[in-house]
């Protein structure tokens, strides 16, 4: 095992304190941030106090500043700037923000305090003759001293402590050149405000600094259950992701006569079967292949007991893409929609004509093709019966709903309250995007900044040597969802996309002037974030992490050709 507390040595010779950086990470995991409380706003304030003790800071308050972000109470990023020689800079990400520590249970009181949480884990699972195959890997890894616990340790504020170790050792350089910069945002668990906040201020913030942002790294986590050599990853880009959903409408009829309506649920369990981890819908290319769209919410939308059908089924999924376009998504899934729906209505139809034949009567009429519409659609068709001033009427109904945190939950009941504007009847399907679109990402080598940041890693990585401990792979997209989405990624947002997305709040939209630049992920590794035993990996994070950062921002911003 790696001492910890023993420095770091990089190919270049950079030494970075791997105690500071640990002490730096119990410290940021001590302060409470559970996404949309009062602790994630008091946050930014105490990391500004923190960042304020380094003897750059007390010499260059300027350089250190708080951007407004959301919320009420306020939270707001913190960007911190060291400047060496010109204006070529890099920023290092992290998000502070993490998610409930409720799963912590009995031991909730300890979920931030690190050292105390592994002695109380370590004792809950030795007297227990029952644990089970997690458990007793969570147990021995604890046991080993290779890993700690703690709420947020891992994701993400051991990447922030990381990022501030690397300020520290670049404004100890007197020699440095370009500028190093730190941003801690909020809010990346739920819907990334805090760095689409950072990303729309950056512009302005730039100029204020007079410094040009040329790449970036996200420090954002990976998990490994092996030996790490999995979770040692610098990622090339990150997955996009999509949240398609189709409000299917049918005829409800009683339940002794099927066949006199359509059934909702017939053209929903289409639907599913034609979506549901379909293998030939993933999004792939000659690097890489995402998951297959899944379903995270499917109901019948009837609140009581009746013996009638319902007339209204919702089906929300999960889609995940690299190479796609957004645009070429949404078409997809309206082509597996309106297929699976016929196919689940052609079905019913002949199951009426064949119940009709044993009967010896009709059992119904044959039921019609069903309709589709897209949500843009639907808007428009209800602002057509509405008449003048239905913008403002959305508006308020939106306004009315808005204290309903659950995307999918608002989506549909904006949805179906549309429906009932337009008077759609069934059989009929709307389908639109439930949640925030994130955009996928990747380097493009013929871009010179991109190339150079690529160059940079290389050379850091054969610094590494041949150690398997140390080893660090490549890797073309990072597949869970993260800021990574917004950092430097000025893209312009998909119309189909916005005109799609009923809930305003989550239609992203970049200002004309948002800077582009190459993002890589590289981060901690440990296991089971967001779980009850989310741990760090200590001598990675803290013993190699800080210093292969380091070298690669040093290369980087020394890199005066650009990578041409």
């Amino acid at each position: 095992m790696t001492n910890v507390q023993e420095k770091s040595v990089s190919r270049t010779g950079t030494r970075i304190d791997s105690k500071r950086a640990r002490e730096l990470a119990l410290r940021l995991t001590s302060w409470p941030s559970e996404t949309g409380t009062s602790g994630e706003a008091k946050f930014a304030e105490q990391l500004h106090g923190l960042l304020s003790e380094l003897p750059y800071f007390r010499e260059h308050p300027e350089d250190l500043r708080l951007v407004d972000s959301h919320g009420d109470p306020l939270t707001r990023n913190v960007v911190a700037l060291v400047r060496g020689t010109g204006k070529r800079s890099l920023v290092m990400a992290g998000h502070f923000d993490t998610v409930s520590t409720d799963n912590y249970h009995e031991l909730k009181p300890l979920a931030c305090d690190c050292l105390k949480l592994k002695e109380a884990l370590i004792e809950n699972l030795s007297r227990r003759d029952d644990r089970s195959e997690q458990e007793e890997r969570a147990l021995q890894d604890l046991l080993s001293g290779d890993f700690l616990p703690g709420r947020g340790l891992l994701d993400m504020k051991s990447g922030i402590a990381v990022a501030i170790a690397c300020l520290e050792d670049f404004a100890a350089d007197p020699d440095r050149q370009g500028n190093l910069m730190l941003v801690a945002t909020p809010d990346e668990e739920r819907e990334s405000r805090g760095m689409r906040s950072f990303r729309d201020a950056l512009p302005s913030l730039a100029a204020a600094f007079d410094v040009e942002i040329a790449a970036g790294i996200n420090l954002d986590v990976t998990s490994d259950q092996g030996d790490g050599s999995e979770g040692r990853a610098v990622y090339a880009g990150t997955i996009g992701k999509l949240l398609p959903f189709a409000l299917v409408i049918g005829c409800s009829s009683h339940a002794s006569y099927p066949f006199e309506g359509v059934s909702a649920q017939a053209m929903a369990a289409g639907i599913l079967a034609r979506l549901e981890g379909n293998a030939e819908l993933a999004d792939r290319d000659d690097n890489d292949i995402s998951p297959p769209p899944i379903c995270l919410e499917a109901k019948d939308l009837r609140d009581g007991y009746e013996v009638t059908t319902p007339e209204r089924f919702w089906i929300a999924f999960n889609w995940l893409y690299h190479a796609m376009t957004a645009d070429e998504l949404f078409a997809r899934f309206r082509e597996e929609v309106l297929s699976g729906a016929a196919e689940a209505v052609d079905r019913f139809g002949s199951q009426s004509v064949e119940y009709g034949r044993l009967v010896g009567r009709s059992a119904g009429a044959t039921p019609a093709r069903p309709r589709l519409l897209t949500f843009h659609e639907l808007r428009t068709l209800a602002a057509q019966v509405s008449g003048e001033g239905f913008d403002a009427l959305y508006m308020q109904q939106e306004k009315a709903l808005s204290h309903i945190d659950n995307p999918l939950v608002l989506t549909r009941q904006l949805t179906e309250w549309l429906v009932g504007i337009a008077r759609l009847s069934g059989p009929a399907i709307v389908i639109g995007f439930s949640g925030l679109h994130y955009p996928s990402s990747h380097l493009r080598l013929n871009e010179p900044n991109d190339r150079a940041l690529h160059q940079a890693i290389e050379k850091a990585r054969a610094g590494l040597g041949n150690d398997p401990e140390r080893s660090l792979v490549w890797k073309p997209h990072f597949q869970g969802i993260s800021d990574m989405s917004f950092l430097g990624l000025a893209a312009s947002g998909s119309r189909v996309v916005s005109e799609n997305t009923p809930i305003s709040r989550l239609i992203d939209r970049p200002p004309e002037n948002a800077q582009r630049f190459p993002t890589v992920n590289l981060g901690p590794w440990g296991r089971e974030f967001h779980q009850k035993f989310e741990r760090v990996h200590e001598s990675y994070a803290f013993g190699v992490l800080p210093d292969l950062v380091s070298e690669i921002a040093k290369t980087f911003l020394a890199d005066n050709s650009q990578g041409k």
